[in-house]
Parts: structure tokens; sequence; C-alpha cells
């Protein structure tokens, strides 16, 4: 009876837990995997256990290369993404004008179009403006699905923002350049980093949207697709591995930072107070 009454008490928290194994499953298979020594290119059991994948990540110039092309891409993509997406979802919160309505529903057409319609229109607008296929075009490609997401998530800060904290700021006789730098950015930094991690993991894992627009250019998922057809590196895990492992650690750190944040302004509370206390 108690085991019984155990489980139905906590079995949503339950049936989360299986969940989220189901979903992290995968990934430990390419984190168990990239321990290992296969017996050849093209097996994928685990073999023998090994850390010289580790030791020599770049075991072929061209994955490093199709990495390092892959990074430099969701850099400049997030960029541009963070900045155009913040502004226009400050303007679509912020302002009332004539049009606001169809900017929103054409700001969601990206996320609902598929990539391989959205990839096919790329090319043909490239190809009709002469405008020669690379680097450049995939950023482009990659900046117009990620400003999407960028505003949606940025807007999604500003929605949940109360401006009663700006008014007071300006009451206590700041400007507007100090109560955005001191007050609104504080407060909208969490969605735009949120954004920003969001749109990098979009363009880097990018594959359909890309491979119309690359040209010759080759990128870290392209070459996964190639080299499924030849066996695919076991140093291919290794990168997976530590992207993914990056990706945990900045959100661990964004959450101790948090907590921290808020556990100081916990003790600050009182301490006021007692200050305050004649």
């Amino acid at each position: 009876m108690r085991v019984s009454r155990w489980l139905v008490d906590r079995w949503v928290m339950i049936v989360a837990l299986l969940v989220l194994g189901y979903l992290a499953l995968p990934i430990l298979v390419v984190a168990g995997l990239s321990f290992n020594r296969p017996s050849s290119r093209l097996s994928y059991d685990f073999n023998e256990f090994t850390l010289d994948n580790w030791r020599q990540p770049c075991a072929t110039s061209d994955m490093c290369d199709a990495v390092v092309r892959s990074v430099q891409i969701g850099f400049l993509a997030t960029v541009v993404a963070t900045v155009l997406g913040t502004l226009m979802a400050f303007a679509l919160v912020r302002h009332r004008f004539r049009g606001r309505s169809g900017i929103n529903v054409l700001i969601f057409l990206p996320m609902a179009t598929p990539e391989l319609v959205l990839g096919t229109s790329l090319l043909a607008l490239f190809v009709s403006a002469g405008v020669p296929q690379g680097f450049w075009t995939i950023v482009i490609a990659h900046v117009m699905f990620c400003v999407s997401f960028v505003v949606v998530t940025v807007k999604a800060r500003l929605a949940g923002m109360d401006r009663r904290l700006e008014e007071a700021a300006m009451d206590l006789y700041a400007n507007e350049w100090q109560t955005f730098r001191r007050i609104t950015l504080p407060l909208v930094l969490p969605g735009i980093v949120a954004a920003a991690l969001l749109a990098f993991s979009l363009s880097f894992d990018d594959f359909i949207v890309t491979n119309f627009n690359a040209g010759t250019t080759v990128t870290f998922p392209m070459y996964v697709w190639g080299a499924a057809q030849r066996g695919i590196p076991p140093q291919v895990n290794v990168l997976g591995t530590a992207m993914f492992a990056i990706a945990l650690l900045l959100v661990g750190l964004s959450s101790l930072r948090g907590r921290r944040a808020r556990r100081t302004a916990l003790l600050a509370g009182p301490a006021r107070q007692a200050r305050r206390s004649p």
C-alpha cells in the first residue's frame, strides 16, 4: 500500500523522468561512442574503450575546418539575428503602429514554413539575383530563420516585465538612457542571451537550408552527411559530446548565477530594513 501510494503521489514526476531519460538516451549513446575504437569505419558497435578520440579530435583536417566554418557562420548569424530580433521585439511590444498585426504574422512564417520550402525559395532568390552561393549566402539564410526565434523569445521576456520599474526610475530623475542601461537591459538580458543561444544552436545544426545555399562551402552537418556514405569517424561523436557539454555548462552557470542573485536580493532586503529601523 505504501509503494502504491508513493507511486500515485509521484506519477507525474516518474513520467517526466522517463521522458527525459528517453530524450537523453541518444546523447548518452553518442557520448559512449566517443570513447569507442570501432572495428571498422562502417561499424557503430562498441568494440574497445579508448581515449585516443579525445586526444586527437582533429584526426581529419576537413572535419575541423567544417566545424570552424560552422562556428563562424553561427556566430555571425547569431549576432545579426539577435540585434535585429531584439529591436523588432521592442518595437512590437512597446509601440503601436499600423501593420503591427501583419508583421507579427510575417515573423511566424519562417518558423512555420518547412525548411525544404525555405531553402528552395532562398536558392531561387539568390540564383535570380546572380548572387554566388557560398559562405555569405549561408549566413543570410541563417539570419532569416533565426530572427523569428529571437523575436519570439525576447517578446516573451518583455511581455512579462513590469513597466512600473522603469517608471520608478524615471521618477527618480533617471533619463531614458540611464533607465534602459540600469533597469530595462538587465531585466531583458536573460531573454536576449537565451535567444542568442537558441539562434546559435539552430544555425550550427541546420542542414537542409544550408545544403541548398552552400555552393562549395562545407559545414559540419554537411560533412557528417557526406561522411555517412563512407563511414563516420569517431571524432564526430567527440565534437557532438563536447558541444552538448559546453551548452550544459553554460545553462548551469546561468542558473547558478540567477540563484546567487536571488539569494543576494533576499539577504539584502532584511539588511536594508535593519539599517532603516531606529
